[in-house]
């Protein structure tokens, strides 16, 4: 039924004017009727918490694509250098009931070598400041 819900919620975004557009996709959902409520999302958030962050289990919480690009482009490997960044994929519903998003991270030789970072871009008022395993975080 959710799958079904975040479809027409998808498709009435589509066919909304331009200037409804320029939304968050959180603020879209809301105005839709979809997607999980604040309440839900925190209770959510707390049982996540003792998941490895960047997992599917426990997403990044980003606010809109645009959070998710850059929150990766000041993702730094153990050797200071950024990752290669692969292909985005869809992960499906996650533990917060919206959609994520899966990059493959490639660090070469250091650590962590490969990774699949799990991000979830229904966050509006949140900034991640930590960073998964093995990496580091750029200054903005």
């Amino acid at each position: 039924m959710r799958k079904v819900s975040a479809f027409l919620a998808a498709l009435a975004i589509l066919a909304a004017p331009a200037a409804a557009q320029t939304s968050t996709p959180r603020q879209m959902m809301r105005a839709l009727g979809a997607g999980p409520s604040d309440r839900e999302v925190q209770r959510a958030v707390e049982r996540a918490a003792g998941q490895p962050l960047g997992s599917r289990l426990n997403p990044v919480r980003v606010s809109a694509p645009s959070g998710e690009h850059e929150y990766i482009a000041r993702l730094r490997c153990g050797d200071g250098t950024a990752p290669r960044v692969g292909q985005r994929s869809n992960a499906g519903e996650g533990p917060f009931g919206t959609i994520i998003d899966v990059y493959p991270l490639d660090c070469g030789e250091a650590t962590p070598r490969r990774f699949e970072l799990a991000m979830d871009m229904y966050h509006d008022d949140h900034v991640e400041t930590r960073a998964p395993e093995g990496f580091t975080l750029a200054p903005k």
